[in-house]
């Protein structure tokens, strides 16, 4: 422990919306000199310039690769903090360069992304976005939507998230199908849901396929074209998770072909997406939001709340969530 917590050096990257400063959990860093960033920077020379005489690096989930080419160009770094997974930073070489990281990985489910999943799902069905900007223009009721109940909710992962956006189906009188893994299959049975009867069955029967995969080596580019062309002309696929869970390309040509009739997405390959032509923000049949799932008041300070309470454990000589505890012994020889 040392005598007396250091004061350092905090940088908080790709705070889009300027909202650290209004959280109350930002009063953890008092003392400490912050700069925060509000745009999105992936050039590594640039990230390098600004962040060079940072102690310590603040992210907010997996918005920004840390990696060889920006630690090996960051001398001062000592610490990383966020809260959640993270598959972003290389942690052998946060230990090569003595850089801790640290992250809580809690037990609290993204419960914002659930009601977000539920919005687009009634935003989509009822084309509530179409309907709200034709009463602007002058024009009443433009189209006739479809209701929930007696349709099939298609589940594709059946872990903490879709296990919630399930039981919301439920109270909407719809029929549940779940696909995935078997776990996601042994959960789904033990809650009372039917289980589809392949894969190929989830797509062809759901009216609204909601995604809940978590990205890696295995779910990458899991659905394909040919899973897409086997949804139904009036079905809704809905991704909160990953857009790398779609192969590139996948939904834009799907829907042109009208199969599935929509898509409701907050996910988007490269982000953030800035592009008003980007190919799946032109279609009419496509509902879009910003990754927006988890960005929510009560959200952010959780997960904010967690990166400073590690970063105040850090200068109080006491790190707590390291993920890399082989670099601790020499890291903290300092304040011997």
């Amino acid at each position: 422990m040392t005598d007396s917590p250091r004061r350092l050096r905090v940088s908080i990257l790709d705070d889009y919306q300027d909202v650290v400063r209004t959280l109350d959990c930002f009063s953890k860093l008092h003392g400490h000199d912050v700069t925060i960033w509000n745009d999105s920077v992936s050039d590594v020379e640039v990230l390098a310039k600004r962040l060079v005489d940072a102690d310590v690096l603040v992210l907010l989930r997996e918005r920004t690769k840390v990696d060889e080419a920006l630690l090996s160009r960051l001398p001062n770094l000592k610490l990383i903090s966020q809260n959640g997974h993270i598959p972003h930073i290389d942690l052998d070489a946060c230990t090569r360069h003595g850089v801790i990281a640290t992250s809580a990985l809690t037990a609290r489910p993204s419960y914002p992304t659930v009601e977000l999943t539920w919005g687009l799902i009634l935003a989509a069905m009822r084309n509530i976005p179409l309907e709200s900007a034709a009463l602007r223009e002058g024009r009443w009721q433009s189209t006739v939507g479809l209701g929930l109940r007696g349709r099939t909710l298609g589940i594709f992962g059946f872990g903490r998230l879709g296990s919630m956006v399930a039981q919301i189906g439920v109270a909407f009188g719809m029929e549940l199908l779940v696909w995935g893994r078997q776990g996601s299959l042994d959960r789904a049975r033990a809650a009372g849901y039917r289980v589809a009867e392949s894969r190929q069955a989830l797509f062809e029967q759901s009216d609204v396929l909601s995604v809940h995969l978590r990205l890696n080596a295995a779910t990458t580019g899991l659905i394909g074209p040919d899973d897409l062309a086997l949804m139904k002309p009036t079905a809704l696929l809905v991704n909160t998770s990953r857009a790398e869970l779609i192969r590139p390309g996948a939904l834009v040509a799907a829907l042109r072909a009208g199969r599935p009739g929509k898509a409701a997405v907050d996910v988007f390959e490269h982000e953030p997406l800035t592009d008003p032509n980007d190919p799946l923000l032109r279609l009419p049949n496509a509902l879009c939001t910003p990754h927006i799932g988890f960005v929510e008041r009560d959200n952010y300070e959780f997960a904010y709340g967690n990166a400073f309470d590690q970063i105040v454990a850090f200068a109080e000589g006491d790190p707590i969530n390291v993920h890399n505890p082989d670099v601790l012994r020499d890291v903290l020889r300092e304040d011997a």
